[in-house]
């Protein structure tokens, strides 16, 4: 499975509209600033990005780029469908009784399991929770004996 930039830095912006929940229309070009991303590749992304639903924009000088949803209704998954044309590449092998060997059987069954735990996994992230990421990791870090 590959990710590619699309995703990351797709990721990466929808995180940071998630930060500004609320506060806002946020501009491409402070968000694209603040990733050290390229403004050019970002207004690619929001157009995939808002084609899909998950964000929406505001026209004029104070516009830029809201969430459509709440940050806890966005999901990882969500975002990496609509950016990635597949989500795991896998052979796609027609399985019939008559000519497949056992072997056939077994890994297609554990490409199935890998494709299942990676989009549970994913569908279970919200872009709030990546929001609560770096906040536990630094109440951790707090923690004194």
């Amino acid at each position: 499975m590959k990710i590619s930039t699309r995703s990351l830095y797709g990721l990466r912006l929808l995180y940071n509209l998630a930060l500004n929940y609320n506060q806002g229309p946020q501009q491409l070009s402070e968000i694209a600033a603040r990733e050290a991303i390229s403004e050019k590749y970002l207004s690619q992304i929001v157009i995939i990005l808002r084609t899909s639903g998950l964000i929406t924009s505001v026209r004029g000088a104070l516009g830029g780029y809201l969430l459509a949803r709440r940050p806890q209704e966005i999901t990882v998954l969500q975002v990496i469908q609509c950016l990635e044309v597949e989500l795991l590449v896998t052979q796609d092998i027609d399985v019939n009784a008559n000519s497949a060997s056992d072997s056939l059987f077994a890994t297609n069954e554990i490409w199935d399991r890998l494709h299942l735990a990676v989009s549970d996994t994913l569908g279970a992230i919200s872009l709030q929770d990546m929001i609560d990421i770096p906040q536990k990791a630094r109440r951790v870090l707090d923690y004194n004996i």
